[in-house]
């Protein structure tokens, strides 16, 4: 789950449980600490109000018991929720329902040197996939997190791996070891060598001239 969605769900709880309570606050009792703690970094955001001693002190009252923690929506939360709830939710596209693909998401800095990559394509002898440009181009970011997201198939993320690659021995390491570090997916020249270089401008890889050879060879016994 996004950080923004969190953060929508917890407007939510910290709404239906302050109206279930009829005095506007959601008590210790009624979430987790770890749920807590989202509130409190929401507080800091404007958008929760925590029990100050007072507030606290008139709860206790109310429960018959001592309240440490409490806290409830401000008006910023409020219209943040309301404005979320009025907005209809983007329908999946195929890309993101296709099984068979990862959701991949990129720092600005592996974004942009992606982008050179896509931007080469007429130029280089080892292009990407059919779909990577399309997705490059027409990608959103979530600036909540600062990530670009992407539906990749496996063919796709290993050409994304050979641009970090690229953008590696032309500079910095840092995104292509990212990559790596999060879907385990690297670039290896000598693993691509072995594996023989794809055809260029419609001839046969290497690999593909030597296996006709052979053929040949055999055929003439």
């Amino acid at each position: 789950m996004r950080s923004w969605e969190r953060a929508l769900s917890v407007l939510e709880v910290l709404c239906e449980r302050g109206q279930a309570a009829g005095h506007g606050w959601t008590l210790d009792t009624e979430l987790l600490p770890a749920h807590q703690q989202q509130v409190n970094a929401l507080e800091n955001r404007g958008l929760v109000e925590l029990a100050g001693r007072e507030d606290r002190a008139d709860l206790s009252a109310l429960e018959g018991r001592p309240v440490r923690w409490a806290a409830r929506l401000k008006p910023y939360g409020h219209d943040t929720l309301a404005y979320a709830q009025s907005r209809p939710r983007p329908e999946s596209t195929p890309a993101e329902a296709d099984p068979d693909r990862q959701l991949v998401e990129l720092i600005p800095s592996q974004m942009a040197a992606l982008r050179v990559f896509i931007a080469l394509s007429g130029r280089l002898r080892v292009t990407p996939p059919a779909g990577l440009a399309e997705q490059v181009r027409s990608v959103s970011c979530d600036h909540g997190i600062k990530r670009w997201r992407l539906h990749l198939t496996a063919e796709q993320m290993e050409s994304v791996a050979y641009g970090l690659w690229l953008h590696r021995m032309t500079g910095s390491a840092t995104e292509a070891n990212r990559f790596a570090r999060e879907y385990g997916v690297v670039h290896s020249p000598a693993r691509a060598a072995d594996e023989g270089p794809p055809a260029v401008d419609g001839l046969p890889s290497a690999a593909g001239r030597a296996a006709q050879g052979s053929a040949g060879v055999s055929g003439r016994g």
